[in-house]
């Protein structure tokens, strides 16, 4: 009983997490002034099958968040965020 009161605050904080960004919460592109890690050059795969990203050489830090995939929180303004939909669609691409 007493192993369950030390666990208790642990489950608590971890419910308080913040979701993953969604695509319905994040533009499809950065703003032109915030495209720090060169989004705006592949707009063109945004409405496609996330297997489209096997065909493009990107030389930068690259992250495919799909759903329900745990992301860190760390904010990097060079790293290239690829969003994929349930439907296996690219749905929005940012820099963080």
């Amino acid at each position: 009983m007493t192993r369950f009161l030390y666990l208790l605050p642990v489950a608590l904080l971890a419910a308080c997490e913040a979701p993953a960004p969604t695509a319905a919460t994040r533009p499809a592109l950065p703003a032109p002034n915030e495209d720090t890690c060169g989004a705006a050059a592949y707009a063109n795969l945004i409405g496609q099958d996330a297997t489209a990203l096997e065909t493009v050489l990107i030389m930068r830090p690259v992250r495919v968040i799909r759903p329900g995939t745990a992301i860190t929180m760390d904010f990097r303004q060079d790293r290239l965020n690829f969003q994929i939909d349930g439907t296996n669609t690219i749905a929005s691409i940012g820099c963080y």
